[in-house]
């Protein structure tokens, strides 16, 4: 069968855009002809990242609830919800979609929750070990969970669930530039060992400041740094660099080209989220994982923790950065041995046929 017409619902953050866009792509290759259509929350990032792909947005008027419940900010939650049932409605009877995808985030749960209301094909694309609310709650709706973690039968109904793996980009996927070349895209040196270090699509504070600690004596030892600092802490970085005296240091708010950072680096060190860590096992390098202390149900923890257990990289908690980030780097920098063993096993765990499984399950459903 044909995929005529098909809604993507979600996002929030790079974790959740990043997939919802290769499984389009998938879709896209497969389907030449299929429509689109995807749906975010107003003010999120994806109302920028989703257009800049060339794909139609509608936006709902949509936010989670806060943790302390008598926030103020919680009073206009009805509304926004109400506000974006009626909205999810009109889109799907204007659009009549084949088949509605949820991949997290605020804006999926009133989309998912109308298609299935309607008897539409439903199905929840869900990154973590351990599942965001919006999908807890979508699981017992919808027709079919794809995860990106094995053994999520604790979370989402057995037969319904299917292990598939994290949908990567297909700019990483089939990524193959040269490290030289790479480097001398980010005007790196192309004989010295590098190390990329990202906080996350937003920037981390925590890593940037442990950067600031530990940047001299990498500098010392050769190393050259590629650093992520996220937009809104680039200024004060950029400030910070111009007062030392530092070379092969290259500060930047956002990568466009991620696989070039990829190819480029010998080690990454990265926050925990499920589309950072699928995508580092597809490069297949060892990794220093630094999860968030701001997500809920502390997941970005139990993501890393399924990657130290297989032996594929190194967790260090927010709070042992300041005194072990640089000992941990250039171990793992001078240690040939252990930097063999860790990037052989993050290449076990990699599933570079995410995207396809997800959308076979996607096809199978809409013909059932």
């Amino acid at each position: 069968m044909a995929l005529r017409k098909v809604i993507i619902s979600g996002g929030g953050t790079g974790g959740h855009i990043y997939p919802a866009l290769a499984i389009a792509e998938e879709i896209k290759q497969r389907f030449p002809e299929v429509d689109i259509l995807f749906v975010g929350a107003i003010g999120r990032m994806e109302m920028e990242k989703i257009p800049a792909e060339g794909y139609p947005i509608e936006g709902l008027w949509i936010t989670g609830i806060e943790r302390k419940i008598f926030s103020k900010k919680n009073l206009s939650f009805p509304f926004k919800l109400i506000s974006s049932l009626t909205k999810a409605k009109a889109i799907i009877k204007k659009f009549k979609p084949e088949v509605v995808i949820g991949v997290g985030g605020f804006a999926s749960g009133p989309l998912l929750h109308v298609a299935s209301k309607r008897g539409i094909p439903t199905l929840i694309q869900e990154q973590n070990s351990f599942p965001g609310i919006t999908n807890r709650i979508l699981a017992k709706k919808v027709d079919r969970i794809c995860t990106g973690f094995d053994n999520m039968n604790h979370w989402f109904p057995k037969a319904k669930t299917r292990y598939t793996g994290n949908p990567i980009r297909m700019g990483v996927l089939k990524a193959e530039e040269s490290a030289s070349n790479a480097r001398a895209h980010f005007s790196l040196d192309e004989n010295k060992p590098t190390v990329f270090i990202m906080g996350g699509s937003l920037g981390a504070a925590s890593i940037n400041k442990a950067v600031q600690i530990h940047l001299a004596k990498l500098n010392e030892a050769g190393i050259q740094v590629l650093w992520q600092t996220g937009k809104r802490y680039l200024p004060e970085e950029e400030a910070w660099l111009r007062t030392q005296k530092l070379t092969g240091v290259v500060a930047t708010d956002f990568i466009s080209r991620m696989d070039l950072a990829y190819i480029a680096a010998d080690v990454i060190v990265s926050r925990a989220g499920a589309m950072s860590i699928a995508e580092l096992a597809i490069v297949g390098k060892p990794c220093v994982l630094v999860p968030s202390p701001n997500v809920s149900e502390d997941h970005q923890t139990k993501n890393a923790l399924s990657m130290t257990e297989s032996g594929a990289a190194i967790l260090l908690k927010d709070q042992e950065l300041d005194e072990k980030l640089g000992e941990t780097l250039h171990q793992l920098m001078t240690d040939k041995s252990a930097y063999v063993q860790m990037a052989s096993a993050m290449k076990k765990l990699a599933r570079p046929k995410a995207a396809a499984a997800v959308v076979d399950e996607i096809i199978d459903l809409c013909k059932a």
